[in-house]
């Protein structure tokens, strides 16, 4: 076990420090959170589509406007609300994804700091 009366080897220090530099080069959660923003707006796409379905069904034509009352199922309206439906998830899946790989890369970091300052470099 290290203490701060015994500092580690500067040269091991250094082999950690690459390591993580190394690592955190590439942020896998901003590519995460990107493609949630991505499968978020076609989500909202989907939503907005599944709402314009419903209002042509069921909701209040102008004045004037007679409304042919459709027979079955309204089945692109499922459809449309299954899509936003699936995209929503999808969504929250890769935000929280992200969440814990930012929570992962921020400890990373930390570290990091931690080993410029104990060699002594610059930030």
């Amino acid at each position: 076990m290290e203490t701060a009366s015994h500092p580690q080897d500067p040269a091991v220090l250094r082999v950690e420090h690459d390591a993580l530099a190394a690592r955190l080069e590439i942020r896998r959660s901003v590519d995460h959170v990107r493609r949630g923003a991505y499968v978020g707006f076609a989500a909202v796409i989907a939503f907005g589509l599944a709402v314009k379905l419903a209002w042509d069904r069921w909701g209040t034509p102008a004045p004037g406007v007679v409304r042919k009352i459709p027979t079955g199922p309204p089945l692109f309206f499922y459809v449309a609300a299954l899509i936003a439906v699936v995209l929503v998830v999808l969504t929250v899946r890769e935000l929280v994804r992200a969440r814990r790989l930012m929570r992962e890369e921020d400890a990373l970091f930390a570290r990091l700091v931690a080993l410029r300052d104990a060699l002594g470099l610059e930030r």
